[in-house]
């Protein structure tokens, strides 16, 4: 058997080490940008200088923040440790990128409101647990039905930032609103089931484990996409959650329609939910 090409190979123990289709696509790409940067030589044949002079050049050529510097830099950790399999590179000397300094966007109590009340449908839902819940807005469209607990209040966030699970509050301004988007989502996935699809993507290879599980109701996306779509791994027809793009763009819509002038994003309903906390006496610390 031929070996299998490089990029092929990092997607490959990506896969095997359960990180996202997104963290796979991003570690990738700046594989291949290394590559390419380096001349097209294999990164076996590349030393630590050689990664060194290509972090330099991001944040000295092309001015990046220090943010995508250090995901580069992680991407190519990746690369060298756990599919090349040799040592870490040693990035001592690397020109930094700057740290951005600016604030973040925080709504007011009346601001936030205002926003949400311009939205409709599941996007002002999701908006809604974005600021009620606190939650990041991939938590949000990955949300499944399992993970709501009515009777509690409680949402249980899987996965979230370093692959740690956690309890937050359900708001209760979301509540009727929520159960009547799972009533509605019950409904498509019955008539799904009918169309001979009906089943949903799974993490961490659950669907060999528990073959059934995929068509369970209760591993359902909460917001889930309107057009059944091919997965990208396994070629299979399925239905994925909605694009965080979509209630991207709404939020930017509802802040002009609303009057709000600041550069708010899906993450500032987060840091109003933090800020907010903060001032009625509450620790964040449970629901970070």
């Amino acid at each position: 058997m031929p070996e299998r090409k490089l990029l092929d190979q990092v997607s490959d123990v990506a896969r095997f080490r359960h990180l996202s289709l997104r963290t796979e696509d991003a570690y990738r790409n700046w594989i291949r940008r290394y590559i390419l940067f380096h001349g097209k030589r294999h990164p076996k044949d590349l030393d630590a200088a050689a990664v060194r002079a290509f972090l330099t050049h991001l944040a000295v050529n092309e001015n990046v923040s220090a943010s995508t510097q250090n995901q580069a830099f992680n991407a190519l950790l990746f690369l060298y440790k756990q599919v090349l399999q040799t040592g870490a590179p040693n990035i001592q000397g690397v020109e930094r990128a700057k740290h951005s300094r600016k604030l973040p966007v925080v709504f007011t109590k009346a601001e936030a409101t205002a926003v949400i009340s311009q939205m409709r449908g599941a996007n002002r839902i999701i908006a809604g647990l974005l600021y009620g819940s606190g939650l990041r807005i991939m938590e949000a469209v990955r949300l499944r039905v399992k993970d709501i607990e009515f009777s509690r209040n409680e949402i249980t966030v899987r996965d979230g930032k370093g692959e740690r699970d956690r309890v937050t509050m359900l708001p209760l301004a979301v509540k009727h609103r929520l159960k009547a988007q799972i009533d509605g989502i019950q409904k498509l996935h019955k008539e799904d089931l009918k169309r001979g699809y009906g089943d949903v993507y799974l993490p961490y290879a659950l669907d060999r484990k528990y073959p059934n599980a995929a068509k369970e109701f209760a591993w359902q996306y909460v917001f889930p996409a309107d057009k059944l779509s091919a997965d990208p791994r396994s070629g299979k027809i399925r239905r994925h959650h909605v694009s965080e793009q979509n209630v991207q763009r709404a939020v930017k819509t509802a802040l002009r329609e609303a009057g709000v002038r600041k550069n708010g994003t899906c993450h500032s309903f987060r840091h109003s939910f933090a800020t907010h906390l903060l001032e009625d006496g509450y620790d964040i610390h449970p629901v970070r």
